[in-house]
């Protein structure tokens, strides 16, 4: 293993679990999207197995979907908003990092800095903020606009935003507010900043008003395979979700990544890649098997259909024979360039009916899965790390309690007895158990650099 040292582990909690019928399983909580107690008693689980973070995805949209597929739904209907339910989520644990989606798209800059600098603030620097740019069109009509913003827009945007929210971060220094009652002073106003950002997309004033974030910044995490996914990626995120379906295409990936974080002039140490992995695990392979062919059983072909026409980029499939193979003059997408590209590998490579392909990639949405043993999901998991296509995982339990309850009972120890993950976390932050460093506030940084010039 060199000196990688050990895995780092998300639990990604879609509300009823990964798997898209996953709310028909007998195992899973049904009214988990609105089920408080639910989401307290996974997170506990997850943090008592020492996971690094607990992950929520999100969309300001309910999905766009033809109405029967939609009405046979749960993700992405009706649920929390997420920094709403992970502030709740954080005053019943003590350790696991908290990590909510954003958009780049339909947010403004000072909201996101305000909300994750409060939820850093309140769990005690555990606070993740994962940047996305809204690509569904769905979205769009929610937010004044008829079509979402092109992709290289999105990512000119996003490229701003993060500049303009790590900037508001900055405002205070850590030491700022002084809170002398004898002198009267309340905060240094040395130690405060003003942004003052005026930009192609943004003009924010400043400064934040909320304190620096106990950890700095928040943990900047993103998902993303395309170009200019990766390059957003290579130059802010401190932790990556990546949605390749084997080593073969996940290493190059990997390394194209840590290189082009070397440009940047950033440590690749400072980046955890951790692909999706969907897992079905039992103590005989015999039985992980029957389960999952159980959970597939639930999936109704109106749904299969509909959601590989999402991860295909909302393409219309209703025309073709659901039968028959996808047509080889298939359109591009202005979805998910990474999972396209995986998902059409995919059926090509295998010839798969758009059925069939429609249940491979809606039980897990395009995510990896794996099916079998405890030592199976070991191995698999081990060969991945050892050959350096990740940094771990962001584990996707197919249905929730029941298949999260699963893995941390029987991978988790298998994956500590083998030395690649901990038994106990490193620190109280998310950046000291992820081994990232805190950044600098860059005005106090600044002004070390010009005293000692001058000295």
């Amino acid at each position: 293993m060199g000196n990688k040292g050990m895995m780092k582990l998300g639990a990604y909690f879609n509300p009823t679990g990964h798997h898209v019928a996953s709310w028909r399983h007998p195992r899973a909580q049904k009214d988990a999207n609105t089920n408080i107690k639910h989401y307290v008693e996974i997170a506990q689980t997850a943090e008592r197995a020492k996971f690094d973070m607990i992950f929520l995805a999100d969309s300001a949209a309910t999905r766009k979907a033809d109405i029967e597929a939609l009405s046979r739904s749960i993700q992405f209907i009706a649920n929390f908003e997420p920094i709403t339910l992970l502030s709740a989520i954080s005053m019943a644990t003590e350790r696991i990092g908290l990590i909510a989606t954003a958009s780049t798209s339909y947010n403004e800059p000072y909201h996101v800095a305000r909300k994750f600098a409060s939820l850093d603030l309140i769990s005690g620097g555990r606070a993740g903020w994962n940047v996305v740019t809204s690509g569904s069109s769905v979205e769009a009509l929610n937010f004044n606009r008829t079509a979402p913003y092109p992709h290289a827009e999105r990512y000119n945007r996003a490229h701003e935003f993060v500049d303009v929210v790590t900037g508001l971060w900055d405002s205070w220094e850590g030491d700022a507010f002084v809170r002398d009652a004898e002198s009267g002073i309340y905060f240094d106003r040395d130690k405060m900043h003003v942004l003052d950002h005026k930009g192609q997309n943004y003009q924010v004033k400043g400064p934040l008003n909320v304190p620096r974030p106990p950890q700095g910044w928040p943990v900047i995490v993103q998902a993303g395979a395309s170009d200019d996914g990766i390059g957003l990626a290579a130059r802010y995120a401190e932790a990556i979700f990546s949605p390749h379906l084997n080593i073969e295409e996940a290493k190059p990936y990997y390394d194209k990544l840590k290189s082009q974080m070397m440009k940047h002039g950033r440590d690749p140490a400072h980046c955890k890649v951790l692909p999706g992995l969907s897992v079905f695990v039992a103590e005989t392979e015999e039985e992980a098997r029957r389960d999952y062919e159980f959970t597939q059983s639930l999936i109704h072909p109106v749904v299969a259909r509909e959601i590989l026409s999402t991860m295909l980029g909302e393409m219309d499939l209703t025309k073709f024979p659901i039968d028959q193979p996808l047509p080889a003059d298939l359109p591009p997408s202005n979805g998910s360039k990474g999972h396209y590209d995986s998902i059409i590998a995919m059926a090509r490579r295998e010839n798969l009916s758009i059925l069939e392909l429609g249940k491979r990639v809606a039980g897990a949405r395009g995510k990896n899965v794996f099916v079998g043993n405890p030592k199976q999901v070991a191995d698999y998991m081990e060969e991945w790390f050892v050959k350096g296509a990740c940094d771990g995982f962001n584990v996707m339990p197919p249905y929730i309690p029941g298949s999260l309850d699963d893995f941390c009972r029987l991978v988790v120890p298998e994956l500590q007895k083998r030395g690649l993950f901990r038994t106990e976390y490193e620190g109280s932050t998310l950046r000291e158990n992820l081994g990232l460093p805190c950044p600098e506030n860059s005005y106090a940084k600044a002004r070390k650099e010009r005293a000692s010039a001058a000295e």
